[in-house]
């Protein structure tokens, strides 16, 4: 077998329920398999998945084993020769699988490689590649200074500013929420460490693949959607497990961290006045008008029902096409793509190429009874359930 995608659930069970979708036409032309495991989720998500994806292997555990054992439990059973790990708030363009392992097959020295990243209103995700979070790298990240000098070898280390986020190449550290590599280095390597805090497992295991004399690749020829439902508000509390997670890495790669944890605590310090100052977060926006991208009348008629607000039908056809919101204005629009006659690839190519930082987006999965998406990389994503 080609490939086996772990797809570890908790509690987001419309978000897996459009990921399994978009995998299983991902996996179409390749010997694969999707495997998901489920921790202890309280939502239906495996109710769901029994009814609606028979065919797919579920490992449903009776706690929540947490990120790093819940994968290690899925390549134990995995049978692929390349293993995906692969977040449940992620949707993969029907090619994706396809050029991935192209790639890592004719790379010869192949640790990890990850792909570019984009969020539910398609802004690049920069975490898409990372460099090694030295004491010094992590500081520059939680000071923000990278967003000032992101190029800068010495400020722009954390997400790897050496590389443009069109260009493929080596890097140190890759996201936890896409990453392919043989199931034999994964075992060789011990897998995700189940003793990790939240945040450095996939630090951690891209380290390790580095010290077996391994490359991790940033490989942006493929875009995934991730949409970072359920991530953690970058508060104080937020910081402070980063620093754990921070702490962790450097006290098991590097022993004693003495200077580390004096940067991080000043940048925790600094980062806690700075929200002070600014106050409470301003309040979302409110689209004033929906477009519905799709042929379906009756779709149209029912999202004005429930939304409660005209919805207008664009009909136009997309695929392959560059996309642009000519005639929508540049107010605030929610615009709805129909997975029943767009691929997720068209879908992904949408969100990539829209020019209105005002626009907002929602994708009806095929064959099911809701739309969803995220209006923000920082806030938890949006589910409307708009029945049979």
């Amino acid at each position: 077998m080609q490939l086996s995608v772990i797809i570890l659930n908790y509690n987001v069970r419309y978000f897996l329920e459009q990921c399994v979708l978009s995998v299983q036409e991902a996996i179409k032309n390749l010997d694969a398999e999707i495997i998901v495991v489920d921790n202890n989720s309280a939502d239906g998500s495996c109710a769901m998945m029994k009814a609606r994806f028979p065919e797919v292997t579920l490992i449903e555990n009776t706690e929540n084993a947490g990120f790093p054992k819940g994968n290690n439990i899925g390549v134990a059973i995995a049978k692929g020769e390349y293993v995906c790990i692969l977040n449940p708030d992620t949707v993969v363009a029907e090619d994706t699988f396809e050029k991935v392992l192209a790639f890592a097959r004719n790379t010869t020295d192949l640790g990890i490689v990850g792909v570019k990243l984009i969020d539910g209103t398609g802004n690049f995700l920069p975490e898409s590649k990372r460099g090694i979070p030295t004491p010094w790298v992590a500081f520059t990240k939680i000071m923000g200074w990278y967003r000032f000098f992101p190029k800068s070898k010495i400020l722009g280390r954390y997400y790897a500013g050496h590389l443009d986020k069109d260009q493929a190449g080596k890097v140190e550290i890759l996201v936890g929420a896409f990453m392919v590599l043989q199931r034999d280095l994964y075992l060789q390597l011990g897998g995700f460490d189940e003793k990790c805090f939240m945040y450095s497992d996939d630090i951690d295991l891209s380290y390790c693949a580095l010290m077996a004399g391994k490359s991790n690749y940033y490989y942006p020829e493929t875009t995934v959607i991730h949409y970072k439902g359920e991530s953690t508000v970058k508060d104080s509390t937020y910081m402070k497990r980063f620093q754990e997670a921070m702490n962790f890495f450097y006290a098991k790669h590097f022993k004693v961290a003495p200077v580390f944890s004096f940067f991080m605590s000043m940048g925790i310090v600094f980062f806690s006045a700075i929200k002070r100052f600014q106050g409470k977060p301003r309040p979302k926006r409110v689209p004033d008008r929906y477009v519905l991208r799709s042929e379906n009348g009756i779709l149209k008629a029912k999202l004005e029902s429930i939304l409660q607000k005209n919805v207008a039908l664009d009909s136009s056809k997309i695929e392959n096409n560059v996309f642009s919101h000519q005639g929508y204005g540049m107010g605030p629009v929610e615009i709805i793509l129909d997975n029943n006659g767009m691929s997720f690839r068209s879908i992904i190519k949408v969100l990539e190429n829209s020019q209105n930082p005002a626009a907002t987006f929602k994708i009806l999965p095929q064959h099911s009874a809701f739309i969803i998406g995220s209006n923000s990389s920082n806030d938890r994503g949006e589910v409307v359930v708009i029945g049979p």
